[in-house]
């Protein structure tokens, strides 16, 4: 559906502001229909994403700095997020052998279980795949690229 009818205004200052409302109006689509496939697993959009930046390191550690440079949402708090994950036991904490000020954070097996599981049920692609070809969706990943320069 387009913007114009999905916020019922059409009244936009050209079309810089229109793509950056559209973005903005996608981006809450978009958490919304993920939100349901974390809630599932108690899970919020920021420990999901440490949850597979960390996966990715597996079986490396990773600091808390790692986390937040990867971090899709710079603005989170990452080591108030990795303490709710460890009283989850979906990673554990542990102190660098190589520098005792370091900390360095693992997945558990329990959070490798879990993301597995949510692969499992839930793909990305379907719910872009009913409005989106391939191309399509290739083409709007580049565009959004060029787009942060």
């Amino acid at each position: 559906m387009r913007i114009d009818d999905e916020i019922q205004s059409n009244k936009f200052e050209d079309n810089y502001h229109k793509v950056v409302i559209n973005i903005a109006y996608t981006s809450g689509w978009l958490n919304n229909a993920f939100r349901c496939h974390f809630d599932k697993y108690n899970l919020t959009q920021q420990q999901f994403n440490i949850l597979r930046i960390l996966r990715g390191q597996y079986p490396k550690p990773a600091t808390i700095n790692l986390l937040k440079e990867r971090m899709i949402d710079k603005m989170s708090d990452a080591s108030r997020i990795v303490d709710r994950l460890i009283q989850k036991e979906l990673v554990s904490r542990c102190t660098n052998n190589k520098d005792r000020r370091a900390v360095d954070i693992r997945i558990s097996d329990l959070g490798l279980q879990t993301l597995a599981k949510m692969d499992e049920e839930f793909k990305t692609r379907k719910i872009l795949e009913d409005n989106l070809t391939p191309d399509e969706a290739a083409q709007l990943s580049d565009l959004l690229d060029k787009l942060r320069g």
